[in-house]
Protein backbone atom coordinates (compact mmCIF):
# COMPACT_ATOMS: atom_id res chain seq x y z
CA UNK A 1 0.00 0.00 0.00
CA UNK A 2 1.25 3.45 -0.88
CA UNK A 3 1.44 6.05 1.91
CA UNK A 4 0.98 9.78 1.38
CA UNK A 5 1.46 12.78 3.65
CA UNK A 6 0.16 16.34 3.34
CA UNK A 7 2.71 18.14 5.50
CA UNK A 8 2.18 21.72 6.64
CA UNK A 9 5.51 23.54 6.39
CA UNK A 10 4.55 26.93 7.78
CA UNK A 11 4.44 30.36 6.20
CA UNK A 12 8.01 30.46 4.92
CA UNK A 13 10.42 30.22 7.84
CA UNK A 14 12.01 26.73 7.98
CA UNK A 15 11.87 27.02 11.78
CA UNK A 16 8.07 26.93 11.54
CA UNK A 17 8.27 23.18 11.03
CA UNK A 18 6.98 21.12 13.94
CA UNK A 19 8.76 18.11 15.39
CA UNK A 20 5.97 15.97 13.94
CA UNK A 21 6.52 17.45 10.47
CA UNK A 22 10.26 16.79 10.61
CA UNK A 23 9.59 13.21 11.70
CA UNK A 24 7.27 12.64 8.74
CA UNK A 25 9.68 14.28 6.30
CA UNK A 26 12.18 11.61 7.25
CA UNK A 27 9.77 8.81 6.31
CA UNK A 28 9.28 10.05 2.74
CA UNK A 29 10.75 8.56 -0.41
CA UNK A 30 9.29 11.00 -2.94
CA UNK A 31 8.29 14.66 -2.50
CA UNK A 32 5.80 15.98 -5.04
CA UNK A 33 5.85 19.66 -6.04
CA UNK A 34 3.62 21.50 -8.49
CA UNK A 35 5.91 23.88 -10.35
CA UNK A 36 4.28 27.28 -10.86
CA UNK A 37 6.88 28.53 -13.33
CA UNK A 38 9.92 30.78 -13.28
CA UNK A 39 8.14 33.67 -11.57
CA UNK A 40 7.48 31.51 -8.50
CA UNK A 41 10.75 29.56 -8.51
CA UNK A 42 11.33 30.86 -4.97
CA UNK A 43 8.55 28.56 -3.76
CA UNK A 44 10.40 25.51 -5.06
CA UNK A 45 13.68 26.80 -3.67
CA UNK A 46 12.22 27.26 -0.19
CA UNK A 47 10.90 23.70 -0.22
CA UNK A 48 14.33 22.43 -1.28
CA UNK A 49 15.96 24.38 1.55
CA UNK A 50 13.62 22.68 4.02
CA UNK A 51 14.51 19.25 2.67
CA UNK A 52 18.23 20.03 2.70
CA UNK A 53 18.03 21.20 6.29
CA UNK A 54 15.83 18.53 7.87
CA UNK A 55 15.82 15.36 5.78
CA UNK A 56 18.62 12.89 6.48
CA UNK A 57 17.45 9.88 4.44
CA UNK A 58 17.67 9.31 0.66
CA UNK A 59 14.80 10.91 -1.20
CA UNK A 60 13.91 12.58 -4.45
CA UNK A 61 11.75 15.49 -5.56
CA UNK A 62 9.33 15.26 -8.48
CA UNK A 63 8.33 18.57 -10.11
CA UNK A 64 5.31 18.72 -12.40
CA UNK A 65 3.90 21.83 -14.04
CA UNK A 66 0.84 23.19 -12.27
CA UNK A 67 -2.16 23.27 -14.64
CA UNK A 68 -3.00 26.79 -15.82
CA UNK A 69 -5.88 28.61 -14.20
CA UNK A 70 -8.26 31.18 -15.65
CA UNK A 71 -7.74 34.28 -13.49
CA UNK A 72 -10.57 36.32 -15.03
CA UNK A 73 -13.44 33.84 -15.45
CA UNK A 74 -17.06 34.74 -16.00
CA UNK A 75 -18.02 31.88 -13.66
CA UNK A 76 -15.52 31.81 -10.79
CA UNK A 77 -16.76 28.61 -9.14
CA UNK A 78 -16.83 26.70 -12.42
CA UNK A 79 -13.31 27.86 -13.27
CA UNK A 80 -11.99 26.73 -9.88
CA UNK A 81 -13.76 23.38 -10.25
CA UNK A 82 -12.14 22.86 -13.65
CA UNK A 83 -8.73 23.79 -12.27
CA UNK A 84 -9.11 21.39 -9.34
CA UNK A 85 -10.13 18.59 -11.69
CA UNK A 86 -7.03 19.20 -13.79
CA UNK A 87 -4.88 19.21 -10.66
CA UNK A 88 -6.43 15.96 -9.41
CA UNK A 89 -5.55 14.34 -12.73
CA UNK A 90 -1.94 15.53 -12.31
CA UNK A 91 -1.83 14.17 -8.76
CA UNK A 92 -3.11 10.80 -9.97
CA UNK A 93 -0.52 10.57 -12.74
CA UNK A 94 2.28 11.43 -10.30
CA UNK A 95 1.22 8.80 -7.81
CA UNK A 96 0.85 6.10 -10.47
CA UNK A 97 4.13 6.84 -12.25
CA UNK A 98 6.41 8.03 -9.45
CA UNK A 99 5.25 6.30 -6.25
CA UNK A 100 5.67 2.51 -6.35
CA UNK A 101 3.47 0.36 -4.16
CA UNK A 102 4.91 0.17 -0.64
CA UNK A 103 6.66 3.55 -0.81
CA UNK A 104 5.85 6.90 0.80
CA UNK A 105 5.22 10.26 -0.83
CA UNK A 106 4.43 13.75 0.43
CA UNK A 107 3.14 17.13 -0.60
CA UNK A 108 4.75 20.05 1.24
CA UNK A 109 1.91 22.48 1.90
CA UNK A 110 2.44 26.15 2.71
CA UNK A 111 0.98 27.13 6.08
CA UNK A 112 -1.53 24.57 7.28
CA UNK A 113 -3.18 22.06 4.88
CA UNK A 114 -6.59 22.69 6.46
CA UNK A 115 -6.65 26.46 5.85
CA UNK A 116 -7.43 27.86 2.40
CA UNK A 117 -5.54 25.09 0.64
CA UNK A 118 -6.86 22.52 -1.82
CA UNK A 119 -4.41 19.66 -1.16
CA UNK A 120 -6.73 17.59 1.07
CA UNK A 121 -9.65 17.99 -1.34
CA UNK A 122 -7.45 16.99 -4.27
CA UNK A 123 -6.15 13.91 -2.46
CA UNK A 124 -9.74 12.90 -1.72
CA UNK A 125 -10.64 13.49 -5.39
CA UNK A 126 -7.84 11.15 -6.48
CA UNK A 127 -9.07 8.47 -4.09
CA UNK A 128 -12.62 8.89 -5.41
CA UNK A 129 -11.43 8.27 -8.98
CA UNK A 130 -10.49 4.76 -7.85
CA UNK A 131 -7.44 4.29 -10.07
CA UNK A 132 -4.77 4.32 -7.36
CA UNK A 133 -4.94 3.04 -3.78
CA UNK A 134 -3.14 4.72 -0.90
CA UNK A 135 -3.62 5.85 2.67
CA UNK A 136 -2.79 9.36 3.75
CA UNK A 137 -2.16 11.49 6.81
CA UNK A 138 -2.39 15.26 7.31
CA UNK A 139 0.30 16.99 9.37
CA UNK A 140 -0.74 20.47 10.60
CA UNK A 141 1.52 23.46 10.19
CA UNK A 142 1.79 27.05 11.35
CA UNK A 143 -0.73 28.95 9.25
CA UNK A 144 -0.19 32.27 7.53
CA UNK A 145 -2.60 33.95 9.93
CA UNK A 146 -0.82 32.49 12.98
CA UNK A 147 2.49 33.78 11.65
CA UNK A 148 0.94 37.16 10.82
CA UNK A 149 -0.42 37.90 14.29
CA UNK A 150 2.75 36.59 15.93
CA UNK A 151 4.92 38.93 13.88
CA UNK A 152 2.61 41.85 14.71
CA UNK A 153 2.61 40.82 18.41
CA UNK A 154 -1.16 40.72 18.61
CA UNK A 155 -3.90 38.10 18.98
CA UNK A 156 -6.34 36.56 16.54
CA UNK A 157 -9.34 37.66 18.58
CA UNK A 158 -10.42 40.21 21.12
CA UNK A 159 -11.79 38.88 24.40
CA UNK A 160 -15.24 37.43 23.86
CA UNK A 161 -15.37 38.60 20.24
CA UNK A 162 -15.93 36.56 17.09
CA UNK A 163 -13.39 36.05 14.29
CA UNK A 164 -14.04 35.34 10.62
CA UNK A 165 -11.74 34.13 7.86
CA UNK A 166 -12.70 35.21 4.37
CA UNK A 167 -11.41 36.26 0.96
CA UNK A 168 -11.16 39.64 -0.67
CA UNK A 169 -13.87 38.55 -3.09
CA UNK A 170 -16.29 37.91 -0.22
CA UNK A 171 -15.28 40.98 1.79
CA UNK A 172 -16.10 43.13 -1.22
CA UNK A 173 -19.75 42.33 -0.52
CA UNK A 174 -19.55 44.11 2.84
CA UNK A 175 -18.38 43.73 6.41
CA UNK A 176 -19.69 40.46 7.89
CA UNK A 177 -22.33 40.96 10.59
CA UNK A 178 -21.58 40.15 14.21
CA UNK A 179 -17.81 40.03 13.68
CA UNK A 180 -15.11 42.37 14.94
CA UNK A 181 -11.96 40.66 13.61
CA UNK A 182 -11.69 39.57 9.96
CA UNK A 183 -8.73 37.77 8.44
CA UNK A 184 -8.58 38.30 4.69
CA UNK A 185 -6.75 35.88 2.43
CA UNK A 186 -6.49 35.73 -1.36
CA UNK A 187 -7.11 39.42 -1.93
CA UNK A 188 -5.52 40.64 -5.14
CA UNK A 189 -7.56 43.85 -5.17
CA UNK A 190 -6.73 45.43 -1.78
CA UNK A 191 -10.35 45.33 -0.65
CA UNK A 192 -9.41 47.04 2.62
CA UNK A 193 -9.55 50.29 0.61
CA UNK A 194 -13.34 50.19 1.04
CA UNK A 195 -13.14 50.47 4.84
CA UNK A 196 -10.84 53.44 5.48
CA UNK A 197 -13.55 55.54 7.15
CA UNK A 198 -14.90 52.92 9.57
CA UNK A 199 -12.46 53.22 12.47
CA UNK A 200 -10.72 49.89 11.79
CA UNK A 201 -7.17 48.79 12.52
CA UNK A 202 -5.18 46.76 9.99
CA UNK A 203 -2.33 44.29 10.44
CA UNK A 204 -0.88 43.51 7.00
CA UNK A 205 1.99 41.24 6.04
CA UNK A 206 3.61 39.87 2.90
CA UNK A 207 6.11 37.00 2.57
CA UNK A 208 5.68 36.50 6.32
CA UNK A 209 8.41 34.30 7.77
CA UNK A 210 10.81 34.77 4.86
CA UNK A 211 13.81 37.11 4.48
CA UNK A 212 11.59 39.29 2.23
CA UNK A 213 8.95 39.81 4.95
CA UNK A 214 7.09 43.14 4.94
CA UNK A 215 4.85 44.25 7.80
CA UNK A 216 2.62 47.33 8.07
CA UNK A 217 -0.03 48.11 10.67
CA UNK A 218 -2.00 50.91 12.26
CA UNK A 219 -5.36 52.66 12.07
CA UNK A 220 -6.76 52.03 8.59
CA UNK A 221 -6.67 55.54 7.20
CA UNK A 222 -6.62 56.45 3.50
CA UNK A 223 -2.90 57.24 3.89
CA UNK A 224 -2.02 53.84 5.35
CA UNK A 225 -4.19 52.08 2.77
CA UNK A 226 -2.31 53.89 0.01
CA UNK A 227 1.04 52.94 1.57
CA UNK A 228 0.10 49.27 1.77
CA UNK A 229 -1.23 49.34 -1.78
CA UNK A 230 1.96 50.87 -3.21
CA UNK A 231 4.22 48.66 -1.08
CA UNK A 232 2.35 45.58 -2.24
CA UNK A 233 2.53 46.56 -5.90
CA UNK A 234 6.26 47.27 -5.69
CA UNK A 235 6.94 43.95 -3.94
CA UNK A 236 4.92 42.02 -6.51
CA UNK A 237 6.78 43.73 -9.34
CA UNK A 238 10.12 42.98 -7.69
CA UNK A 239 9.45 39.29 -7.01
CA UNK A 240 6.97 38.43 -9.76
CA UNK A 241 4.54 37.07 -7.15
CA UNK A 242 3.24 37.91 -3.70
CA UNK A 243 1.75 36.05 -0.74
CA UNK A 244 0.07 38.44 1.66
CA UNK A 245 -2.75 38.49 4.15
CA UNK A 246 -4.17 40.88 6.70
CA UNK A 247 -6.33 41.25 9.77
CA UNK A 248 -8.97 43.96 9.93
CA UNK A 249 -10.02 44.76 13.50
CA UNK A 250 -12.84 46.83 14.88
CA UNK A 251 -11.47 47.81 18.30
CA UNK A 252 -13.66 46.77 21.22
Amino acid sequence: MRKLYAIGIGAGDPEHLTVQAIDRLNRVDVFFVLDKGAEKADLVRLRQEILDRFVTRPHRMVLVADPPRDRTPEDYRAAVADWHAARAAVYERMLLSELPDGSTGAFLVWGDPSLYDSTIALIEAVLARGNVEFEYEVIPGISSISALVARHRTTMNQIGRSVQLTTGRRLASGWPSGVDDVFVLLDAHTTFDRFTTEGLHIYWGAYVGTPDEILLSGPLTPALAAEIRSTRAAARERHGWIMDTYLLRRPA
